[in-house]
């Protein structure tokens, strides 16, 4: 905890008075398709509670239509297409131009063409990162990808399995060895989902144990990835980032399942952020 206060400090600094728009970052948000539009919305809301200023959603058209319907301070893009494939690449990309951050992977689905887009564009971008997801399933095909950027990959078991084929279970010394082998393996930040988290960048492990059962409910873990993509798009690295964010949705988790108990939601845990972020800073 303290050494994560001691990150969270850095990454809400005071601001200066005559501060102003884009000075605390914009994040771009990959993701959806036609029958998805949930994943990215949370990505996007998570982002812009946590405290970036602005959060640009590009996604197929309907999900894009959808996700602009949830609050007028999105900014949504949409792509005139069912799902993600090469063909929106260039547009993409053009999007990525000016943004601090990148948030890919929530509801784009695992066909064939989606997963040729994700690589290609993970390829392109120099920006920081966090593969979520259905992205974590296409980066699994090409991993070398991944080597010289600042990638945050944020996999639950299954989808760790499906990139280092390992399975983990639940015993924590096990989580560790293999998050840290394949963080260094693959030359990023790895922060693996469950009831520890557990972070790495290769070198360093950090154990987050702030959370809920109740977090099981289906959107946790888009906000987990709306969160550290804020901290990316603000300045902080990617294992700073990973740190911040898990202790932050956590404890944003922790605080809406005390109010809402089994009836809790990702987007009561959205309301939350603010006050997880002053009980962490010690400002309530």
């Amino acid at each position: 905890m303290r050494g994560t206060k001691k990150m969270l400090r850095k990454i809400y600094v005071k601001r200066e008075r005559w501060c102003r728009k884009y000075d605390y970052g914009h994040l771009l948000v990959v993701g959806g398709s036609e029958h998805y539009s949930g994943s990215p919305a949370l990505n996007a809301l998570a982002a812009l509670r946590a405290g970036v200023d602005l959060v640009t959603v590009v996604a197929p058209r309907r999900a894009a239509d959808i996700v602009a319907s949830f609050k007028p301070d999105l900014i949504s893009y949409p792509l005139d297409c069912k799902y993600f494939s090469p063909k929106n690449l260039r547009e993409v990309l053009k999007l990525a131009e000016g943004k601090t951050a990148v948030v890919i992977g929530g509801g784009m689905t695992r066909r064939s063409e989606v997963k040729e887009f994700i690589l290609k564009f993970l390829e392109a971008i120099d920006i920081p990162c966090v593969v979520d997801a259905d992205a974590i399933q296409a980066l699994a095909e090409r991993k070398e990808i991944a080597k010289g950027k600042e990638i945050l990959i944020t996999p639950h078991a299954y989808e760790f399995l499906v990139l280092s084929g390992i399975e983990v279970g639940n015993e924590l010394k096990r989580r560790v060895e293999a998050v840290k082998n394949l963080a260094r393996e693959l030359e990023v930040t790895i922060l693996l989902k469950g009831h520890v988290d557990v972070i790495s960048d290769g070198k360093r492990v950090v154990l987050n144990k702030t959370g809920s059962p109740l977090m099981t409910k289906g959107g946790t873990g888009d906000t987990l990835a709306g969160i550290c993509g804020c901290y990316l798009a603000r300045g902080a690295k990617p294992f700073e980032a990973a740190c911040c964010g898990a202790f932050v949705n956590g404890l944003a988790g922790e605080l809406a399942s005390k109010k809402r108990d089994e009836g809790v939601m990702a987007s009561d845990l959205i309301e939350e952020i603010p006050n997880a972020v002053k009980r962490a800073l010690g400002l309530n």
